[in-house]
């Protein structure tokens, strides 16, 4: 599939109806998913027949892509239930197949590792210091072979430094920066939109 028909399909999906400010939920645009799971594809080869987990997996956008672009078996995981069942919606209207699980991850208990590949959009932290490292930590024991990730630009010295100190990873490579366009959705939001500079990671556990 080429990216442009991969974008193109994401874009048609449904997303927060009315999202959770304590989540962070922000929709992962078409053009940043698309690009994202392309590239785990196409330059490392670890979406299609690999076991893929989409970790606070929202309305399912990088779960579906993953399953679009040839994923064995896709595991979306997040603790809301209504952004769960838009991401269900979703892949039925998209004829994919994703096993969508509600729960904490962090009440996850990994026992060795459960898939080959982790794709997410973390929160950021913003709202909850340190939610986006969390994440981290638990894509990281849960993949054997990549975690793919989103953290803000601005974090890039924090993330690489934790990632091979504390984590121990064997690689942390930011391979390109992105614009995540944060549409106005909240109260507290005082600009139409705010553009961000996000790098996507890649990580080798």
């Amino acid at each position: 599939m080429k990216l442009k028909q991969l974008e193109g399909l994401l874009g048609d999906l449904n997303q927060f109806s009315e999202p959770k400010v304590e989540l962070e939920q922000y929709p992962t645009s078409a053009h940043i998913a698309s690009r994202m799971i392309y590239t785990a594809e196409n330059s490392f080869e670890d979406i299609s027949g690999k076991i893929v987990a989409d970790f606070g997996c929202g309305c399912g956008t990088l779960g579906i892509a993953s399953a679009l672009l040839g994923a064995e078996q896709v595991l979306g995981i997040d603790i809301d239930p209504e952004s769960l069942e838009i991401a269900g919606e979703n892949a039925t209207d998209l004829e994919v197949d994703v096993d969508f699980i509600q729960c904490d991850l962090s009440a996850l208990n990994f026992r060795g590792q459960l898939v080959d590949t982790v794709v997410m959009n973390p929160p950021f932290g913003t709202r909850k210091k340190g939610a986006d490292m969390e994440f981290l930590s638990l894509a990281l024991k849960a993949a054997s072979s990549a975690v793919y990730s989103l953290h803000k630009t601005s974090t890039r010295d924090h993330i690489k430094r934790a990632a091979l100190r504390d984590y121990n990873v064997k690689s942390a490579e930011v391979l390109c920066e992105l614009r995540f366009d944060v549409p106005k959705m909240y109260k507290f939001h005082k600009k139409k939109e705010v553009d961000i500079a996000v790098d996507l990671w890649r990580f080798v556990p």
